[in-house]
């Protein structure tokens, strides 16, 4: 009888063994804890939100149609923002480009200026007293003192020169010591005492950025001498430098 037996004793004995040594396991995680796609435990390490990507920054106060007229190839920005479409006080900011991840960033300014006389117009003609709305490129310089180290080509000439009384019975001698030449209505690559008119000569021209007066211009942007050194000294040919000019609401659009 005891014989017979013993092979179900043993195999009673085998399924206990096999049970104990399944209860008496390491646990090596917690049966509570969530899951991870790869498995237990990989929820251990918190999943990082990945940081919103940074939009490269716009030149403030431009819209989209303004924005549109820029070349690509600009990398140097003077905007000129009046102060209202018939005023002729407005505020200048030289932006640069110079990285593609960040954007237009402020370099210079804000620096206050003179613009035409009755403000702005999207329509320049010939002694309007207007200075004319848009975004042009700027090449050339020159003026009566000698060169102060301008990147942009230099005209030193006394030609430059100009008498009498502004608007307000400032004095204008000196006013064109430095300019730089708004390609409005000229050919770049001249100096900016070249009257070739490619648009006509109602269309006005002569428009440029020069030494402040005191008072309001025909239609030239007006700035203090030495912001228009400074200016000089910064513009540089080799980054397509440009400017935005007109009031407020214009640039906007």
């Amino acid at each position: 009888m005891s014989v017979a037996r013993r092979p179900y004793v043993l195999l009673v004995l085998l399924l206990l063994l096999v049970i104990g040594c399944s209860s008496g396991a390491v646990q090596t995680a917690d049966p509570a804890a969530p899951r991870g796609a790869d498995g237990p435990g990989a929820s251990a390490v918190q999943s990082r939100t990945a940081e919103p990507l940074r939009r490269p920054s716009e030149i403030p106060g431009l819209g989209p149609q303004t924005r549109a007229q820029i070349p690509a190839t600009a990398r140097q920005a003077v905007v000129v923002t009046g102060e209202g479409p018939d005023s002729n006080r407005s505020t200048v900011v030289l932006h640069s480009f110079d990285d593609p991840a960040l954007g237009w960033r402020p370099g210079a300014g804000p620096w206050p200026a003179h613009n035409g006389m009755r403000g702005w117009t999207d329509h320049h003609l010939a002694d309007d007293l207007r200075s004319p709305v848009g975004v042009f490129g700027l090449t050339d310089a020159g003026g009566r003192l000698p060169d102060p180290g301008a990147l942009l080509p230099y005209d030193e000439e006394h030609r430059f020169s100009v008498t009498g009384e502004g608007f307000l019975g400032e004095p204008l001698e000196g006013s064109f010591d430095y300019v730089v030449a708004i390609n409005y209505n000229r050919t770049p690559g001249t100096s900016p005492l070249d009257r070739t008119r490619p648009l006509g000569e109602e269309r006005g021209g002569g428009i440029w950025i020069h030494v402040d007066h005191g008072g309001p211009t025909q239609g030239c942007v007006s700035l203090t001498e030495d912001r228009m050194r400074e200016l000089l000294l910064t513009l540089d040919p080799a980054k397509h430098p440009v400017i935005v000019m007109g009031d407020a609401a214009s640039l906007a659009r």
